[in-house]
């Protein structure tokens, strides 16, 4: 049986709301559950779902949403009784001995030392404190989104009159001395310093890095607009300086989309003047042929990882080292195709990183052409928020239609759990491809709150005699917080293909879905 029922004006943050789904979902006899805010995107996912009847259609953005499937009523009043225990569960008595600081004079009077701002708060706000903290001296980590490009120019034009650095807007990562601000992972200080217009295309790379021996110096983020004409690679160009600068810096790396033709020929003539070797990543990007032998080009944030790795320990031959780097995929790839039915022959990438879900749609397409995505390569293949997904469809949830009025998918893994229901449910779904982000900021176990979903999922597919390929990719260290051995454990044990990187978990996913078309299709 299939209960909605709505709490009228009741409003929970959604962390709150996730942590009660997990905890309901996993009791015994109830099916499915889901305790939401009944947007109209939230409403979509439960729709889809199929957890969704005329009574939840009712809700409004201002509702809660109980949405129970159980075996009767007896199963969903215990369900009732947990999810009313959990929210009116008393609050901590625990005295706060801080006095709380609410503005920047005041951070400024308890530690006048500081050099360094991170801000944090609805975009309409954040240009006014940004200058603030400019006016003061301050460089600024700005994490906020939704400031305007105008907004944008004011500061950056200022930041470098004053000689301090902007990096954001909607800047998600850096690494200043070897310690992360924002969403970032534990890694070992080292020579490789990173300029990044991706916030996981910066922690991709940081942790490939760490992970084979190598440390990060410092990591600069500048925000997604930077290498916009308008904007001039500002903070990228700042960044270059710095690190040029740097006596730590012994290797510089660059990565972002493909600047604007005016920003590329800037950057490309600043690094061709410095004597540092630097490594150039724009994803999706021409490799151009450069003068300066230095200069070397990824074409994945795998593959670049790899190259300054090799720069920074003097390595005769790069090649060598990159190949030594590939993993065996056919092999996986052909055992997975004889679990599939005839029907299934797609891949559907549910990613919570938008730079992850770009890289994942580039390789797919040098490969089996269209991807329908909310971020698509071609503006004809644009799905929105609310459409079902076509054929190959790669989902970056962490879009700003995703995240309004809801934590970023990093921290919430919630709307990508239910996402994942909703594709299995699909009797063309071959593979799921995920990414799985951990580090301080991510949620404390991400491979946790999805397992139960995937389980569901082959559960799903087993009773119509389908089987369903998980791939995910594990972003972070053995010194991540979240213990990174514990969430492979996790993972495999749920029967995901866990992958070493981004990259790899989407060639295995396109290596499947060529063998299946190649073939026909499944058995």
């Amino acid at each position: 049986m299939l209960t909605n029922i709505v709490k009228l004006n009741t409003y929970y943050d959604s962390v709150t709301l996730m942590s009660i789904t997990q905890k309901v979902s996993v009791l015994e006899e109830v099916e499915e559950a889901a305790v939401m805010m009944a947007t109209d995107n939230n409403k979509e996912i439960l729709r889809q779902a199929d957890l969704l009847n005329a009574e939840g259609e009712k809700a409004s953005s201002s509702d809660m949403l109980i949405c129970i499937k159980c075996l009767d009523e007896k199963c969903q009043q215990k369900v009732l009784e947990e999810i009313d225990k959990a929210l009116n569960k008393p609050g901590s008595d625990v005295e706060r001995s801080n006095v709380p600081i609410r503005s920047l004079a005041k951070a400024l009077e308890k530690l006048p030392e500081a050099n360094l701002v991170i801000i944090s708060i609805p975009g309409e706000y954040a240009a006014r404190e940004a200058h603030k903290a400019l006016d003061n001296g301050l460089n600024v980590f700005l994490f906020s989104d939704n400031v305007s490009l105008e907004e944008e120019i004011e500061l950056k034009e200022k930041s470098a009159k004053k000689g301090l650095l902007v990096m954001g807007p909607d800047c998600g990562t850096a690494y200043i001395n070897g310690k992360g601000i924002g969403f970032a992972n534990v890694v070992k200080n080292g020579d490789i310093g990173i300029v990044a217009a991706s916030g996981t295309g910066l922690q991709e790379i940081a942790c490939l890095i760490s992970e084979k021996g190598g440390g990060i110096s410092h990591a600069i983020g500048t925000g997604g607009r930077d290498l916009k004409e308008a904007v001039g690679g500002s903070t990228m160009l700042q960044g270059i300086k710095m690190l040029t600068e740097d006596e730590k810096t012994k290797v510089i790396v660059l990565v972002s989309k493909p600047p604007s033709p005016m920003v590329e020929k800037k950057i490309i003539e600043t690094i061709s003047s410095i004597e540092k070797p630097v490594v150039v990543c724009f994803l999706g990007g021409s490799i151009l042929t450069m003068a300066k032998k230095d200069i070397y080009f990824g074409h994945t944030l795998e593959e670049t990882a790899a190259l300054a790795l090799a720069v920074s320990k003097g390595s005769a031959n790069i090649e060598k080292s990159l190949n030594e780097e590939c993993f065996e995929l056919r092999e996986i790839a052909n055992g997975e195709c004889e679990k599939f039915n005839a029907e299934q022959k797609y891949i559907r990438g549910l990613f919570s990183g938008g730079t992850l879900c770009y890289e994942a749609l580039l390789i797919s397409q040098s490969f089996i052409g269209d991807v329908y995505s909310n971020v698509p390569l071609k503006p004809q293949l644009k799905l929105g928020a609310s459409d079902k997904s076509r054929e190959n469809t790669f989902i970056d949830l962490g879009d700003d239609e995703f995240t309004q009025g809801r934590p970023h998918p990093m921290i919430d893994p919630s709307l990508r759990a239910e996402k994942i229901l909703v594709e299995a449910k699909d009797p063309e779904t071959a593979v799921i491809l995920l990414d799985v982000v951990l580090g301080y900021g991510s949620h404390s176990d991400p491979a946790g709150a999805l397992v139960p979903k995937i389980k569901k999922a082959q559960e799903i597919a087993l009773q119509e005699e389908r089987h369903i390929s998980f791939i995910a990719s594990l972003c972070g260290t053995k010194d991540d917080p979240q213990d990174y051995e514990g969430q492979i454990e996790k993972l495999e044990s749920a029967g995901v293909i866990v992958m070493n990187s981004n990259a790899e978990a989407a060639r295995l996913a396109v290596e499947i879905v060529q063998n299946l078309t190649d073939k026909g299709g499944g058995k």
